[in-house]
């Protein structure tokens, strides 16, 4: 990759809800643990700071009411209904693990893609930020349609492997074939060298 590139590394969905073994929708908050995605998602982070790119943390979550949330998306139909995914509350909260620094960009999503009606393209933009790296939960979703978008938007853009995670080998696999044509997979140690 050119280094003259301006970069932003961006962090998906690294919420409680989904990450912590005590959150709602947690379904594979032991493949996050054992993979260490947020223990690597911060090495990602501290690595860019240190090269001055910006870092944005995107959450996915509805405010109280749910009034901002799909009643017909799959995804978040039922969000009301089992009380997930609250901004206000512990679920909707990034992880304490995450290293979220107050200079950090913070995007809050009411859908599944990071672009979707969001101010992060805008934010991009004015940065005249022009490769973007991903890390979070789950590549089959979150990322893998941010990654899209971005692509679409112009973007060149870099998943993070071992930065992400999704419910099974065979899905992470899957979402990493669908997209090799749009975007680079790289490690950590891959993007460093």
């Amino acid at each position: 990759m050119n280094q003259s590139i301006k970069t932003a590394i961006i962090t998906l969905d690294l919420i409680n809800e989904i990450c912590h073994p005590k959150g709602k929708l947690a379904r594979y908050a032991d493949r996050i643990a054992n993979k260490k995605i947020i223990e690597t998602t911060n090495r990602v982070t501290a690595w860019g700071r240190e090269k001055g790119h910006l870092i944005f943390h995107v959450r996915v979550g509805f405010h109280p009411h749910y009034h901002d949330a799909s009643t017909r998306a799959r995804l978040f139909k039922h969000a009301k209904a089992n009380a997930v995914l609250l901004l206000t509350e512990w679920g909707g909260q990034f992880c304490e693990e995450l290293h979220v620094h107050q200079e950090d960009v913070q995007v809050i999503k009411h859908r599944v893609s990071a672009f979707y009606g969001t101010n992060l393209d805008l934010i991009l933009r004015a940065n005249r930020v022009e490769h973007l790296i991903l890390t979070g939960v789950s590549t089959s979703n979150a990322v893998e349609l941010t990654a899209r978008e971005a692509h679409d938007r112009d973007y060149e853009v870099s998943i993070l492997e071992d930065a992400t995670e999704c419910a099974s080998d065979e899905e992470q696999q899957a979402s990493k074939k669908a997209t090799t044509r749009l975007v680079d997979w790289k490690t950590f140690a891959e993007l460093v060298q």
